[in-house]
Order: structure tokens, then sequence, then C-alpha cells
């Protein structure tokens, strides 16, 4: 009910910034080709003088993108950047990364082989396993756009896997622009019981006043990940044994044979994981400042620069976290997990949380000219409430305070990114965060040069309180875990070269140490990740693009990683036929051996183990992208390494992602995206 009212809060905001917004009798961007009878205005407000578009702050185009110009920021952040066109890389129109592994169909628990501790301070409710497919606030995109934007996507992969992509953005005026996308996948899986679906919202809005005084950010968040649970294979041995090569065969240790399906228009989960997750931002500013005026063309704009800036950001967010299995076998559990369960139909877990964040803050600006450099201090207040088993429930609050400051410099000479959090009174008083990044620009042909600092003191998760209805066999006195990450990073664009280097310090680490168990390790452990990309122009069209890791753990901490992983891509590109843009080629990634983590399908997490190696063959993937005008697609032939010669032409013998958890054999996917412009 709270949210229904916040939503109906904002709707009626909108409705006065559109009409605000109508009513602007100053010269606005129209569609088309800017700077072609349109006014345009910088990131001050200030106009811009029309002459064949040379001028214009809009004016990055190329000539695919059809007359119009877009760019977009993140929340918090000042930059504007350009949309992605390249086609040489199938991971960035993907939902996950290249480096982050599922347990072998698409929307199940995921995890990175390149180590990445969670960093933040403050409330954790301790459910990650899904956060890779989200929309959150920080991946969240305002547009600015010249013309209505529309792209559509649609990936069709083996065995009826699915996704579908939607993204519509349009500025109403200069200063009004909204946005909404939605992505549904579905993927029955390979395996019984692994069916895996996601349902992904998001709608924006920016509205900024005539005077440039007053500025509105929302943000409404919605995602569902619902991810049947099997357990894993009951016995990975069987793989070699397939009467049908069908792995469909084997049974799992979760969901009973009978009640399994393979309905590829499945989306019930019966026993699994259901995340759902909600919440909506509004932030609201108001500027005071010095008034001024700029003529173009013997007409007077008048232009405000911000000095002082209050700000106002309300956060609303729910979220509910469950597993739940409809088809108990008490045998399994007791055989399978060292669990003792009821004899009984089902069995549910469920945490589900409210939270409610003011935040207040107080902007200036030292250099009128540069609202790019910025101090920031405020207060914030957040109200949680808890909810577990349906039956009992505890509310907390955190009082913290926020800090920080920005500075892109014109001359790009150290440009800075600072920020802290610090946690006074409330549930975890105490936690903090802060975080430094420079970076230099040492020249066209030198490139880039970024340094980063960041230390992170915080509470154990709230999964594992006894409160909680997963019921974690843990120590209750865990204390604050400590982590600090130094990075550097050398950035050669010209030459398509990148080295970074991160070194993470660990101090009470805490942990998954089973399917229901947490420890916490004593003591200081180190981490040392380095990290290689480069591109190398081979010949005429061949172009070979690497990237190299190496991670060595130092000390004793509870923490397995590979000690090395590569991908490589072999293509042949090149632009053809004046429209056409084509690479296609070969991608390999191999990483060394290595005591892989164990998966409880309990919490959706992953957890340590020493007594499993996992050792792979590479993964092979055969590819042909291309791009005619507004037009992208692909098809893809992946996992080629499962190949069986002892078979003869039989591809069944995959990798595994973790132990019980094999990936998929030989798998198709097409897909394409493509733009319409208004």
């Amino acid at each position: 009910m709270l949210l229904k009212r916040y939503c109906l809060f904002f709707v009626c905001c909108s409705i006065v910034a559109l009409a605000s917004a109508q009513s602007d009798d100053r010269p606005q961007l129209r569609g088309g080709r800017p700077g072609a009878g349109a006014v345009s205005y910088d990131r001050q407000g200030r106009p811009i003088k029309n002459s064949a578009g040379k001028n214009d702050s809009l004016q990055t185009r190329n000539s695919l993108a059809d007359s119009i110009t877009i760019f977009y920021k993140h929340f918090d952040s000042t930059k504007l950047r350009t949309l992605d066109s390249s086609i040489n890389d199938f991971s960035r129109y993907f939902p996950l990364p290249y480096s982050v592994r599922s347990l072998g169909n698409l929307g199940t628990a995921t995890q990175s082989l390149l180590f990445n501790p969670y960093m933040k301070a403050g409330f954790n409710a301790g459910f990650h396993g899904y956060d890779m497919y989200n929309y959150t606030l920080e991946n969240t995109k305002f547009y600015e756009t010249t013309r209505p934007f529309t792209e559509l996507a649609f990936i069709l992969g083996a065995r009826a896997e699915q996704v579908v992509d939607f993204l519509h953005t349009q500025n109403k005026k200069d200063n009004f622009n909204f946005s909404l996308q939605y992505r549904f996948s579905n993927s029955p899986g390979a395996l019984k019981n692994q069916n895996a679906n996601l349902n992904n919202l998001r709608f924006t809005s920016h509205f900024k006043s005539n005077n440039r005084k007053y500025e509105l950010f929302f943000v409404f968040l919605s995602n569902k990940n619902a991810s049947s649970e099997n357990g894993g294979l009951q016995n990975p041995n069987k793989l070699d044994s397939l009467s049908l090569n069908d792995p469909y065969e084997l049974e799992t240790r979760l969901g009973k044979s009978a009640a399994a399906s393979r309905n590829p228009f499945n989306t019930n989960v019966s026993t699994g994981n259901i995340y759902t997750s909600s919440q909506f931002v509004i932030r609201q500013q108001y500027d005071l400042g010095k008034k001024d005026s700029s003529i173009v063309d013997s007409v007077t704009y008048r232009i405000f620069y911000p000095r002082l800036r209050l700000q106002h950001t309300l956060s609303v967010a729910s979220n509910v976290y469950q597993f739940l299995d409809n088809n108990v076998d008490s045998s399994s559990y007791q055989l399978y997990f060292n669990k003792i369960v009821p004899s009984a139909k089902s069995i549910i877990y469920k945490d589900s949380w409210q939270d409610i964040t003011n935040e207040f803050s107080i902007l200036t600006f030292p250099d009128k000219n540069n609202q790019s450099q910025y101090l920031k201090t405020g207060i914030a207040y957040q109200a949680l409430k808890g909810t577990f088993d349906t039956t009992s429930s505890i509310s907390f609050y955190n009082i913290y305070a926020v800090g920080a400051y920005k500075n892109r410099s014109r001359n790009k000479v150290w440009d800075i990114d600072a920020h802290a959090n610090l946690y006074l009174n409330g549930q975890n008083a105490g936690d903090y965060e802060a975080a430094v990044y420079l970076q230099r620009y040492l020249g066209s042909k030198a490139g880039y040069l970024s340094l980063g600092f960041n230390n992170v003191n915080r509470s154990p998760a709230f999964v594992l309180d006894p409160l909680s209805s997963f019921r974690i066999n843990s120590n209750t006195n865990f204390a604050k875990e400590n982590s600090v990450k130094l990075m550097a990073k050398y950035e050669k664009p010209n030459r398509r070269l990148s080295f970074t280097a991160n070194y993470y310090g660990i101090n009470n680490y805490m942990y998954f140490d089973g399917f229901f168990a947490a420890k916490q390790a004593s003591g200081l452990f180190n981490l040392l990740q380095l990290s290689l990309e480069k591109k190398w122009h081979l010949k005429g069209h061949w172009n070979w693009y690497t990237e190299m890791h190496v991670q060595q753990k130092i000390g004793t901490g509870p923490v397995n990683v590979p000690l090395f992983y590569t991908r490589n891509r072999l293509a042949f590109e090149g632009n053809f036929f004046t429209n056409l843009d084509v690479s296609t080629g070969l991608e390999l990634q191999y990483f060394t051996a290595y005591n892989a983590d164990g998966y409880s399908p309990f919490l959706g997490a992953f957890f340590y183990q020493n007594s499993q190696q996992l050792s792979n063959r590479p993964d092979i993937h055969a590819f042909f992208h291309f791009r005619i005008k507004r037009l992208k697609g692909f098809i893809r032939v992946e996992n080629l390494n499962s190949l069986n010669t002892a078979k003869g032409f039989s591809f069944d013998k995959p990798n595994f992602m973790t132990a019980l958890y094999p990936n998929t054999t030989l798998w198709t996917r097409i897909g394409i995206w493509w733009n319409f412009i208004n």
C-alpha cells in the first residue's frame, strides 16, 4: 500500500513536470539532425550557436546512428556517455558478463571467476546469488536524446531458451526525458528441475525547470528471479554412459522425478528460489547561484550558474527472498545435505524486508564554470522492517553521514571521485565505507593512469542472525569484516591496451561453509589480481582480442580462485558492401584447475570447500556477428569443446560449472537487436 501511494505521488509530479516542460517558450531541441534550425544547450544550460552542427554539444554521431544523438549518465555521475554500437563482443549484450558463470542454465545463481568480494557498508540481507541479473540504481541510465529511440532485442537459444529485451527513451523537451526498459528471460535448462526465468522492469524520468534551478530524478525498479533448484546430479559419472546422450535422463538431488516437467513454456518453480524486489527513488534538488546571459544570433538567453544545491533523496524498497520445496523427499535431505526435515509436503524459508531511506544533502560548486566539481555533505535516516516465516518480525533504524567530492577537471589532470558513508547510530553503527579514485590524462599517445583506494567496515549479513527463517548454523558473535582494495590501471586507447592491478586485504572474512553453515576467518589474508587486455591487429581484416588474469592468494583465507584465467577471440572483421559490418571467428576461454566453491540451493549462495578440484577443458565457441545499419545480430555455436571423440562425432562431454553442476553441451544461440528512430 505504501509503495502504491508513493507511485501515485510520482505520477502527480510527472504531470506537473510535463506541463511545465510544454509551457517552456524557449527554443527547444527538435527532431531530426541537431544543428538544423534548433537551439541546443551545453551542460551548464547555456545556448550554443548553430553553425552546421559544429558547436552542437550533442553532436557526436556516426554514419550508422541515423541522424540521432543519444547520451546517458548514471545516477550520481556528471559524465555523459554514448551507447556502445560495437558488435565484436557478444557478452556486452547478454545478461551475464563473460567472467561470470551460472549453474549451467541462464537465470540460475552466478559466481565470478575473478575475485570480487562484497564491499558495501550498512544493512545487508545476505542474498546475492542473483544480483548479476537485476536492474539496480547503480546500473540505471538517464538518457538525453534528440529523437525518440527504441531498441528491441530477441535471443533464441537451444532447448527453447529465450530472452526478450525492450528499451524506449525520448525527450518531450530538451529538459524532460523518460525511459522504459523491460527484460524477460525463460530457460528450461538441460537437466531435471533446472528451469529459470527472469522479469526485470525499469522506468526513469528526468526533469529540469526552465530556469535551470529545480531538477527531478525518478527511478522505479522491479526484479523477479525464479529459479528451480535440483541440488546437482546424484551421480555425475553417469554423464559418460547416457543412452540417449540426454542429461535429462539423470537423477538429481532435489525435486522428485515424478514432478519433473519438460514443458519449455513452464515458468513455475515448485522446488527452488524466488527472489523479488521493487524500489522507487525520487531525488529533488534546488540550486542557488548567479544569473547571467548570453547573446546568440542577436537573441539574449538567460544563464544560471549553480553555487549551492539543496538535495533530497527518498528511496522506498521491498525485497523478498524465498526458498520453497513442494516436493519434499526427507531421505534425500538427510543423505545429500545432512539435513533432517519433518515429513511434510512442503518447506518454505522466507525473509521479507522493507527499507525506507531519506537523505538530505548540501552540495557546493567552487567553480561556476565547472559543474563537474562539487563537494557534498549530508545525513540519512534508514528505517528497516523484516518479516520471517510470516510470524516474527523486527524493526530497526540506521543514521549515517554521507560525503563526496568530485572533480572532472577540464584539463583532465587528476580527476577525482571520492565518497564516504559513516554509520553513526542504529543497527549498523560503526560501519563505514570510504573510497577515492584518481585519473590522470597523460597525453594522446601515453593514455590514462588511474589509482583507487576503497576501505569498507561492515556488519554480518542478517541471514546469519537467528531470527532469519533460513536457520543457518553459525557463530552469532561475528565481528565486523574489514576489507581494503587498492587499484592501479593504465590505459592506452590508441593501442587498445589496458593493464589493471587489484590488491585486496580482508580481515575477519565472513563466508558460507556448507549447505546450512557459515563461519568467520580469523586474521588477515591478501589477494593480488593482475589483468591485461589487448587488441592485436594481425593482418588484413584479422584481429586478436586477448584478456589474461592472474590471481594469487597470500595467507590461509578461505577463498579459492583459479590462478590463471584467459579469454581470447580471433576474429575476421570489417565493413563490406558499405552497410554491412561483420565480426566472425572463434572464442576460447580457459582457467587453471582449482577447488571451485560448492553451491547451496537453499541459500542461493556458493560456499567454500577444499575437497573437490574442478579441471575443465577450454570453452570454445564459434560466432558470426553482423550489423546492417540499425540492425545487429549474431549466430553463436557454443561449447564446441564438449565433442567426445571416443563416441565419434558426439557432443556429450560437458565442462562443469561447479561440483555436481555440468555446463551445457553443444549450444546454439541466435539473436537480433533492432533500433527504431522516430
